[in-house]
Order: C-alpha cells, then sequence, then structure tokens
C-alpha cells in the first residue's frame, strides 16, 4: 500500500478483481438466511445523474452492511429499456431503437461498475430482450385467460397534423411538441387490465405494509379511493332513459337544482340529437377535446357547462331540473354523471350561479357564521335536514340511512361501492414496446398467440418517420398472419404494451434471470421474495407500486409465486438538489458523476451524498463538501498506512490499562455501536459516517500519544476499515490488503461491540451560573441527581464562583450539566 491515496489505480484495481473473483454472484442457500436488496432499475438514458448515485449508493451500503451480517444477499441490477424516447432517438438519427437502447445500456453498465456497486450481473435484466419480453407476453396471455385482460373504445390525444397519437407528455398546452398542431381526442379501440377487480386488496393490503413510509401509503389509499355510497336511478324526461349517478351523500338529494353529464358520455349522442341546442352541445363537446383532465378538474377554472335542452326527473320529489353537459365531468370516475347540489359543493355552487340556477339549501348546520337563507359560498352539509319532505328534522347522518331504506324499498337506489381507481389502459400506439400477443380473427374474434409461439417479436421492415399510425401497422410481415385457433386468415393487434407492465415483475424474473422454460421458478422465487428492501423515487410511489403490488397478486392468484405483497420494506430517497432546484440541463446546474469520479474517485462520491443528509431528505449538492469528503479518505488511508507499519505482525488483542485506551476503546466501540444501529434500524447513513470521522480524530489522538496500546490500536484500525466498507468499498479493499489480510473485506464479519466498553467512568459536566456556562467539570458517570448535585458544589471552582453568593435553586441534569440560580 502506497502512502498516498491514488483512487483511480485503486478503484480500477479492484473493480478488476472483483470482476475476476465474480464475487457478487449469489445462489439459493437453505443454510443461510436470505436478504433481497432492490432498487428501482434505470431507463437507459445513456448517462448516470445524481439521482441514480444517490440511489444506488443507499443500496448498495444495505446488501454489502447485510452480506458482513452472513446473510445471502440478492442485489441485481437491469434496465426499463422500452419507451418513447428510443422512439424519438429513431426518428431523429434514422437508426433502429434497439441501436440507441443498446449503446447507452453499455455505457451506464460502465459507470455502475465504476461506481463499486455490488450487483450480481449474472442476473442483469433488460426488457427490450427477447427473453424478457416473450415471458412478459406469456404473463399477458394469462391475465386474458383469467379474464382481467380486454379491449374497448377510449379517447385518446391526437395529432392531426402528424396524424398519430401522442402520449400525455408529448402534449404541451395542448399542442403536439413535435408541430405545434392543436391536440384533440380520438376514440380508439385500446387493451385494459382489470385493476378494479383487485381494488378491494390492494386498499386492505396496504394496513400490512408496516415498513413503508406513511405518506406513500396515503397516497396509495387516495389513488384507490374507496367511497361508499348510494347510486340513484334519474329519468331522463320524455324518454324513460335512465341516469344513474353515485353519491356519498344522498341526504342532500333534496337539494338537486341540475345535473350535469360528461362530455364523452355515450348518451350524449342520443339526447341532443334533434334538440335546438345540438350544435352548441357539440362545439362545446370539440372544445372539451381539446383540454386534458387536469386542466378540467382545475378548482380554480372558470366553470363552463352547456344546456342540452333536456331535463331530467328527480326521483325523491318528483320534480324536473336542466341538465347540461360540464366539462369537470369526467368518464374516468363514477357514471360519468352528477347531481348539482349548489349549498354543498363550491364547485356545484359556482356552476349554479353562473348560469342562474336555484340554490336550495337541505341541512341547517346550525352555525351562526353561515345564513343559508343568504349563501354566498357552499358549506359542509351536517346539521339538521330541512327542504327535504318527511326528512326534516332528522341529523343528516340518521337521514342517509333512512333514505337509503327508503329508496331501495321503491327500487330507484341501491347501496354500493365506488373507486378512484379505473381499469389500467395498456394500449401504446407506439412501435418500442413489447407487443401485445393477441391476434384477431372475423370468425374467432381476439384470441391468444400459442404459447409456443412466443415471443411475438418486433418487425425489423419498418421506418420511423413520427408520423401517421404506428409503425408495426406498415409491417405486412407482422400484421398478416394466421388465427391461432382455426387457422384462418387472421391480424395480429399492432399496439404494444405500456412500459409499466414490464417493471410489474421484473423483481421476480431477478430470481432466475437465466431461464428458457418458464418466467421465473417459482422454488427460486419463493427463495427470495419479498423484496426486503425496495429503494427508489417518491415519484413512483402511485404508479409503479400500485402495479407491482397488482401483478403480484395476480401471479399468486395462479399459482406462480407465494407471496401476495412484492415489498417488504420501502424507501423513498429525496432528490439531490443544486442551488436550491432540481438538477437539469435547463437551468445549467447539473454535477456529471463521471466527473466526480474522474477528478476525486467513485468512493468519494458515494461518501458525500451518504454523508451530506438523510436519504428520504432533499440533498444541497457542495461542491465544497465533495472535497471534504476526499480530504476525510485521504486522512483515513494515511492513518491505516502508518498503523499497518506500527502494528505489522501485532494482533489485535489488549489490555484496557489507562484512561487514553479506555476512551479510545470507548469511542472505538461507540462506532460500531452507532453504525450498526444507524445502517440496521434507521438508514441514517449520516450520523454512521459522522461516528467514524469521530473515531479517526480519536486514533489521530492515541497514536500521537508517547506510550500507546498496538493491540489496542491494530483492533482499531481493522474495525474502522470494517465500518467504511460498506460506504467506500475500493479504499477499504486496499486498506484491508495493506493491513496484511487476503480475502476481500466485501465477505469479512460485522465487527461487534462491547457494552461494558461504552460506559464511561467519568464524563465531562457543564456548570453554568443563572444559566451562562461558568466552568467544566470531569465527575464520575452515573451518579443520582443528589450524588451529582453534591460531587459538583464540593468542588474548588464551583466554590469560588459561589462565594458570597446566595444559592437560591440548583438544576441538576446527572452527567449532563449543573446550573445554579444565585443572588448577590
Amino acid at each position: 500500500m502506497k502512502e498516498s491515496y491514488d483512487f483511480k489505480s485503486i478503484e480500477q484495481k479492484w473493480q478488476k478483481v472483483w470482476e475476476e473473483k465474480d464475487l457478487f454472484h449469489v445462489t439459493e442457500d437453505e443454510s443461510k438466511k436470505k436478504f433481497y436488496c432492490l432498487e428501482m432499475f434505470p431507463y437507459p438514458s445513456g448517462k448516470l445523474h445524481m439521482g441514480h448515485v444517490r440511489n444506488y449508493s443507499i443500496g448498495d451500503v444495505v446488501a454489502r452492511f447485510k452480506v458482513m451480517n452472513g446473510y445471502n444477499v440478492l442485489h441485481p441490477i437491469g434496465f426499463d429499456s422500452f419507451g418513447l424516447p428510443a422512439e424519438n432517438a429513431a426518428i431523429k438519427n434514422g437508426s433502429h431503437p434497439a441501436v440507441w437502447t443498446s449503446s447507452n445500456i453499455a455505457e451506464m453498465e460502465h459507470q455502475l461498475r465504476q461506481m463499486g456497486f455490488s450487483y450480481d450481473w449474472d442476473r442483469e435484466v433488460c426488457t427490450y430482450k427477447e427473453d424478457y419480453y416473450k415471458w412478459m407476453q406469456w404473463i399477458f396471455i394469462r391475465f386474458w385467460e383469467k379474464g382481467l385482460a380486454y379491449k374497448k373504445e377510449n379517447p385518446v390525444n391526437w395529432c392531426p397534423s402528424c396524424a398519430t397519437v401522442l402520449a400525455n407528455e408529448q402534449v404541451v398546452d395542448g399542442c403536439c411538441e413535435r408541430c405545434g398542431a392543436v391536440v384533440t381526442k380520438k376514440k380508439l379501440s385500446q387493451w385494459y387490465l382489470k385493476i378494479t377487480d383487485y381494488a378491494d386488496r390492494l386498499l386492505d393490503d396496504i394496513d400490512k405494509l408496516e415498513g413503508w413510509p406513511e405518506k406513500v401509503k396515503t397516497m396509495q389509499r387516495n389513488w384507490i379511493g374507496r367511497s361508499e355510497g348510494t347510486e340513484v336511478d334519474f329519468t331522463l324526461k320524455d324518454s324513460g332513459i335512465k341516469m344513474t349517478v353515485f353519491t356519498t351523500r344522498v341526504d342532500t338529494i333534496y337539494g338537486v337544482t341540475f345535473m350535469v353529464i360528461s362530455p364523452e358520455h355515450p348518451l350524449v349522442d342520443e339526447l341532443i340529437k334533434g334538440y335546438p341546442q345540438e350544435e352548441a352541445c357539440r362545439a362545446y363537446i370539440e372544445q372539451a377535446k381539446r383540454q386534458t383532465d387536469i386542466e378540467r378538474t382545475s378548482t380554480t377554472k372558470e366553470k363552463t357547462g352547456q344546456f342540452t335542452g333536456r331535463y331530467v326527473i328527480n326521483p325523491a320529489t318528483g320534480k324536473e331540473v336542466p341538465l347540461y353537459l360540464a366539462d369537470y365531468v369526467l368518464m374516468g370516475y363514477g357514471t360519468g354523471i352528477v347531481m348539482g347540489v349548489p349549498f354543498g359543493d363550491q364547485r356545484d355552487f359556482e356552476f349554479a350561479t353562473k348560469f342562474g340556477l336555484d340554490i336550495i339549501p337541505v341541512i341547517d348546520p346550525g352555525r351562526d357564521d353561515i345564513d343559508i337563507d343568504n349563501l354566498t359560498a357552499a358549506f359542509e352539509a351536517e346539521g339538521t335536514m330541512i327542504n327535504s319532505g318527511k326528512y326534516n328534522g332528522l341529523n343528516n347522518v340518521e337521514a342517509i340511512k333512512r333514505m337509503q331504506e327508503d329508496f331501495g324499498a321503491q327500487g330507484f337506489a341501491r347501496n354500493t361501492t365506488n373507486f378512484k381507481l379505473r381499469d389500467w389502459l395498456i394500449s401504446r400506439q407506439r412501435y418500442w414496446g413489447c407487443p401485445i400477443p393477441m391476434v384477431y380473427c372475423d370468425d374467432c374474434g381476439w384470441v391468444p398467440e400459442k404459447d409456443e409461439n412466443l415471443p411475438v417479436l418486433l418487425p425489423t421492415d419498418v421506418e420511423f418517420t413520427g408520423k401517421g399510425e404506428s409503425p408495426i401497422a406498415t409491417s405486412k410481415t407482422f400484421v398478416n398472419t394466421v388465427c391461432p385457433r382455426c387457422g384462418k386468415p387472421a391480424k395480429r393487434e399492432v399496439d404494444t404494451m405500456d412500459t409499466f407492465l414490464d417493471s410489474s415483475w421484473y423483481f421476480l424474473r431477478y430470481c432466475d434471470a437465466s431461464n428458457a422454460e418458464e418466467p421465473f421458478s417459482r422454488k427460486k422465487a419463493a427463495y427470495w421474495m419479498d423484496v426486503d428492501q425496495y429503494i427508489g423515487g417518491v415519484e413512483h410511489a402511485i404508479l409503479h407500486l400500485l402495479y407491482s403490488r397488482f401483478f403480484t397478486k395476480v401471479l399468486y392468484d395462479i399459482g406462480m409465486c407465494d407471496v401476495e405483497e412484492p415489498f417488504r420494506n420501502l424507501l423513498t430517497q429525496g432528490m439531490v438538489l443544486k442551488d436550491g432546484s432540481k438538477m437539469s440541463k435547463s437551468l445549467g446546474n447539473v454535477v456529471s458523476p463521471e466527473e466526480i469520479i474522474n477528478r476525486y474517485g467513485a468512493d468519494t462520491a458515494r461518501l458525500f451524498i451518504l454523508f451530506a443528509a438523510p436519504p428520504e431528505r432533499e440533498l444541497e449538492w457542495s461542491d465544497k463538501g465533495v472535497e471534504g469528503s476526499y480530504r476525510f479518505l485521504g486522512r483515513v488511508y494515511r492513518l491505516i498506512y502508518d498503523l499497518a507499519e506500527d502494528t505489522k505482525g501485532i494482533p489485535a488483542v489488549f489490555r484496557v490499562e489507562t484512561d487514553d485506551d479506555r476512551q479510545l476503546n470507548r469511542i472505538l466501540n461507540t462506532a460500531v455501536k452507532r453504525v450498526t444501529d444507524d445502517i440496521s434500524k434507521r438508514f441514517n447513513f449520516n450520523t454512521a459516517i459522522s461516528a467514524v470521522m469521530e473515531l479517526v480524530n480519536e486514533m489521530y489522538r492515541y497514536k500521537s500519544l508517547d506510550d500507546v496500546n498496538l493491540g489496542l490500536l491494530r483492533d482499531a484500525a481493522e474495525k474502522l476499515v470494517l465500518l467504511l466498507a460498506p460506504f467506500v468499498p475500493h479504499i477499504c479493499e486496499e486498506m484491508w490488503e495493506g493491513l496484511g489480510f487476503n480475502e476481500p473485506v466485501y465477505k469479512q464479519p460485522w465487527p461487534q461491540y462491547s457494552e461494558d466498553a461504552l460506559a464511561m467512568d467519568t464524563i465531562e459536566i457543564v456548570v453554568q451560573i443563572n444559566g451562562k456556562v461558568k466552568e467544566k467539570l470531569n465527575v464520575a458517570a452515573g451518579l443520582s441527581k443528589e450524588e451529582f448535585t453534591q460531587t459538583v458544589m464540593s468542588d474548588d471552582r464551583v466554590k469560588a464562583l459561589t462565594e458570597g453568593k446566595n444559592i437560591v435553586k440548583a438544576i441538576a441534569v446527572p452527567d449532563k450539566l449543573l446550573n445554579l440560580v444565585v443572588k448577590g
């Protein structure tokens, strides 16, 4: 080992050793406790960013720590490699998306290896490869067989200029990001997965996720959005057509003064046809198509609507109320028809005020601050029923129960449970995705491809122009096929799957990544699953995690795996900021991991990003902090270099004889305890590193003494390297070798601490006079309050401070301070 810290040669040396020894390869071992550590796999954009470095550094500390604690650790990596960016690159460069994707993966693999992450590369999964998407198609067919996949018409974003479907992220301010044309809605037949069949289980099982952050569980609950309520059948006047609404507040039905229907509702075309308002209604429908769902439902947007010329009969009162089109009503929730109750809903209040509709309060809240006869805003309707016929005088909660019973008996209402969660639209009119393995036959309808014919490969006889239909649809060799059931001429589905499907089961494929006979062995999955620690950004708190939970439950139900929940514990790390903002090219505040590695080394990058902030919080980038981390590693390296020479041939065996021995031994054992607890219990890597820094300072102090215990120093040196090994593995391997060891530090047992050594014989305490620090004393540790006060008061320095003064009160905090309140 050289005295100077040459990080480049050290890191290259150990990365080569690890690769040659295949050190991180792992297999099932029933004799050992397993631990599955997983970070969310990246999209192969071409370069790692600091968010990646933070995510993967956190996971690597956990994985290495668990290995050193005797666990059989699965720590895999892969690439979520289908998606729109690769297709856009193909359009721009005139090359196949696979070329761009594979090139980016190679670059990112190199960077990940440079960082020293302990991945089992033999289990690498790339979702764009045939050996993965074959099984994605196989799983889709199992969903179809279980009745969980179906096709129906749905409106999509459509650019009339490019003549193509656009993803939501390609619509900017209502226009196509490519050509600037105004985007409209177009109905297309699309594939769905029936996630709503699992809504109750997905919601109820959130309570089992004890190792998840509460905020993430709340986000999932809100997204699923279970509501207990009532379906009520209103009737379209002069037609007898039922207009069913869902409400959680059937007690407000006597306050209904209008009805609103979504412009996309399938009844709209029939109910406006031939009426004087038809032309205005159709113009309003086109206007609604040009808005996103977020724009339409914004609480700050001025309410708009269009009277249809039709009226609806309220079944509770027999009265008719006008029916409007309103863009704030979406088909994605409830029935797409909403009863307008302006006194109790601010959105309805604003709508009624704009269109001059009645506002009828039906609940008296009994509050002095609300004049129910002259409302200026809607109010939360809790109180006594009024203007509600025979239900007047009842508490509104009791009225809900009575109305549900009465209306149910009359046949126009029923209790029901509704969910905000909608079925999962998985069709993408894109090339670079997993082909949906379905075939349409005029005689047989939709038929899945035979398992033995999988994978259905992406065609290569296509061009990427960015215009018109999906490139897949232009491939005659792909589209024209035969029916798997009857053998007659048929057409393949030309849509591909949403990439969220690929990431909804990849963690299971890692358990058996090379299996060519099935997606994964149930036996191997039973050994590794569930994932013990999952790590990723909070931006994935809803969709990715929800879809992964859904997939796992379905695969459990069909007997493919033994767990119903995929992730036991979840850590959502914060973003990396610079100058107070998220790093982005547009802001010019991006720090390249490559730049830091070349200048300071991977270990420095890892140390800084783990030390700068707790993992769940945002991290502010600091160039000075990086330099400080680099200097610290150099300081540790020189310390171990010196001690390797000084303690050569001396075992880590010692007797504590002096006060200095005792202090070093206490700080050493304290560091072991703190690092152990901070990694295993709290993920407080910053405080763990701080404890190691305190140990290094103490070792330098002790080493400078005239009389030192070399056995104790040897023990401290070895434990220091072991404690740092999960954080900065390259330098620790080098130092471990420098201390004379041949086996990698990665495989060494984690150091233990002695409770006895943690106890202090004496402790420094503070003496205050009237709240101001006047003196510091060393006193015996562990004294009672009375003993502590008496010991401090009897010290000559304290007597001098209080001489001639009247001690009014002594406030004692044993082992910390004594505050004397004095007069005179």
